[in-house]
């Protein structure tokens, strides 16, 4: 049975892409995405290569990718496995609704040591409706929390 490339990404077999999710109010018309996008319960999914990604997630969000990523990583946060759900670490009591989240895969790497020892690692980078930013890594397979 052939793997969407989504179901690739979260396998760790495809390290040089970006996932991209998008929750159905931050798209607004996910038709658009046409065949590039999976669908997903609350949104869409976008794996796409390296740089057409980061300039799709740019130009959909209008926000700089790594600008993004620089400052989501400054808050540890809870991103599920499948980069479709997770929970704010906000402590406001407003409403918390994933928006979007920008991911990419790294190589196993044994010579940095910790995770990236253990296997391919998945950073992955979330905005919440309330306007909180945060991010979350894990090693390819691991279960989610």
């Amino acid at each position: 049975m052939t793997r969407t490339p989504y179901e690739e990404f979260l396998a760790g077999e495809r390290p040089d892409d970006i996932l991209i999710f998008l929750s159905d109010e931050t798209i607004g018309n996910p038709d658009a995405l046409g065949n590039v996008a999976e669908s997903l319960d609350d949104g869409v999914v976008l794996v796409l290569p390296g740089d057409r990604g980061r300039s799709t997630f740019a130009d959909t969000t209008g926000i700089d990718p790594m600008d993004f990523a620089g400052v989501a990583m400054q808050t540890d946060g809870h991103i599920d496995r499948d980069c479709a759900g997770a929970d704010c670490p906000s402590t406001d009591t407003g409403t918390h609704d994933l928006k979007f989240v920008f991911a990419f895969a790294e190589d196993q790497n044994e010579e940095v040591g910790g995770i990236y020892a253990e296997g391919d690692v998945v950073h992955a980078y979330a905005a919440c409706s309330c306007g909180e930013t945060y991010s979350d890594k894990w090693v390819v397979g691991e279960a989610d929390r």
